[in-house]
């Protein structure tokens, strides 16, 4: 089978020719410890996280037992992502045939021929904001389609998803701001450009980033210009870098975008490495360095705000403080994919932290034989919320096990 090349190997071939790379050092006890930490979060995967449709069931309400559907176009993407990682280390050909379901659920969110948005995805956030597309969902639920389709032979994965990319740089992109409108109305059509469903824009003067974003999020156009050939998705993809390279602060955040928020100084745990992640792509489609330094930045920033046990939360403050309702898995893990990859380049200043991320992962997945079969064999994500009525919710995220099979099947390929 042919699959598509993970950016960190990419990497670390360019570095392996100039006889830089850097092989990470792991107990060979850990060999064995990834292989079947892995095995049980395929398992996971496709017996509870994935319904018979192949949809990501989203948020799983602890308290209740309930599960609720939560921006499932991105949770999807994600998961096919993660159990094609492990499916390259394990071999386990479950994890191909959980990630060919959710592909087919994927694909079929496209709006069909003559709808007022053909060939954009009916990507439903879901939650709060209903039937409201938000465009980030879709980008960041692309990369494991082109994967699907480099393993399987299928262009039916990376052509939906091309599809609507092409749907989002034609219609959605404002190439003077290098920013993408957000949100579109799946039932009306309507794009966004006025006004933001998000609570934290709420009461503040009109800005076009409550709108609009770099939505670099699974650098999507990067995959298609890699798909096609097409030189307007590479010059689209470097402009909205440039622009992560121009707003990017010292401290190594994006405060102006949501989900970060410069009222409350919140730092939201994957935005920024999402975009840290685009950066990575950008520079190796030019090496040009300034790409490369904005990855940095933001890698230091993610140490910072590492705890001690190796978790990152899912909301941090610019102020040092730290929401530890929220210990938060998936931001752990993709934090150690980020560092995972400066690995690969030779730029090996987070070793530790990586090895931190490492032992939270394993020491804190949910036995394959807890006695609530829905998290069995998952990585630990957790969020308390507290309601106006005085109830409240405790919820695992099923995005928490996506980003866990990727860390730690890049680890293992890193190590062994």
């Amino acid at each position: 089978m042919k699959i598509r090349i993970a950016i960190i190997f990419a990497l670390s071939i360019t570095v392996q020719a100039c006889g830089q790379q850097p092989k990470l050092k792991l107990d060979e006890t850990y060999k064995t410890k990834i292989q079947t930490s892995l095995n049980g979060a395929i398992e996971h995967t496709g017996k509870v996280m994935l319904d018979n449709n192949g949809m990501a069931r989203g948020n799983y309400q602890i308290i209740s037992g309930i599960w609720e559907e939560y921006e499932p176009a991105w949770h999807t993407g994600q998961a096919i992502y993660g159990l094609l990682e492990a499916y390259e280390v394990t071999k386990n050909k479950s994890a191909l045939d959980h990630a060919i379901r959710a592909g087919k659920w994927w694909v079929n969110l496209q709006f069909p021929k003559g709808h007022q948005l053909e060939g954009y995805l009916n990507a439903r956030h879901g939650d709060k904001l209903g039937d409201l597309i938000n465009t980030t969902t879709i980008a960041d639920g692309t990369p494991g389609l082109f994967n699907l389709s480099d393993v399987t032979g299928d262009n039916v994965y990376a052509d939906v998803a091309t599809t609507a990319g092409a749907w989002i740089l034609d219609h959605l992109y404002i190439p003077k701001e290098r920013l993408s409108y957000n949100i579109v109305d799946a039932k009306t059509g309507e794009i966004w450009k006025d006004r933001s469903p998000h609570a934290q824009h709420k009461d503040m003067p009109f800005d076009i980033k409550h709108v609009a974003r770099p939505n670099a999020e699974g650098y999507l156009w990067k995959d298609m210009y890699t798909y096609t050939g097409e030189k307007r998705y590479k010059k689209a993809f470097l402009e909205i870098c440039d622009k992560l390279v121009d707003d990017q602060s010292e401290n190594g955040w994006w405060m102006d975008f949501e989900p970060n928020n410069t009222q409350t100084g919140k730092i939201h745990g994957r935005f920024n490495t999402w975009n840290a992640e685009a950066l990575l792509e950008a520079y190796t489609l030019t090496k040009e360095q300034k790409y490369l330094d904005a990855a940095i930045k933001t890698a230091k920033a993610l140490a910072k705000v590492q705890d001690k046990t190796g978790v990152i939360w899912y909301s941090s403050y610019l102020d040092g403080n730290h929401d530890k309702r929220s210990p938060c898995g998936s931001a752990t893990s993709y934090a150690g994919i980020l560092w995972l990859q400066l690995y690969a380049l030779g730029i090996t200043d987070f070793e530790k932290n990586i090895k931190l991320a490492l032992d939270f992962t394993l020491k804190n997945q949910f036995s394959d034989i807890h006695k609530d079969s829905n998290l069995a064999g998952a990585y630990y994500e957790i969020r308390q919320k507290a309601n106006k009525d005085s109830t409240f919710e405790l919820y695992y995220r099923d995005i928490a096990t996506s980003f866990g099979m990727r860390f730690l099947s890049t680890i293992y390929q890193s190590a062994y």
